[in-house]
């Protein structure tokens, strides 16, 4: 059987565990047992459909750019050119 535990062994020890806990106590302890479950369930279950919201959102772009406007650059190496062949003109 279980490890050498007898069906008559289980039901001397559940005797004495509804002794000192009383019909009501494990009646409790069972109902929020059952609710711990439900509750675990519901969130894989509700982790799943997420899982599948996502891929089909993974599919579809979130944003579209556009690169429509002129273009507006700032050249940085340019000005700085610039600014040494000023230097060097005011040098001269």
């Amino acid at each position: 059987m279980l490890g050498g535990i007898s069906i008559w062994q289980l039901l001397i020890v559940l005797g004495i565990i509804i002794l000192v806990f009383g019909t009501k106590k494990l009646r409790n302890v069972g109902t929020d047992l059952g609710g711990a479950v439900k509750g675990f369930k519901k969130a894989m279950h509700d982790e799943e459909k997420g899982k599948e919201a996502d891929k089909e959102d993974a599919d579809q772009p979130h944003a579209k750019v556009s690169h429509e406007e002129p273009g507006n650059t700032y050249d940085v190496q340019a000005e700085e050119k610039q600014a040494a062949s000023d230097r060097n003109e005011e040098r001269k």
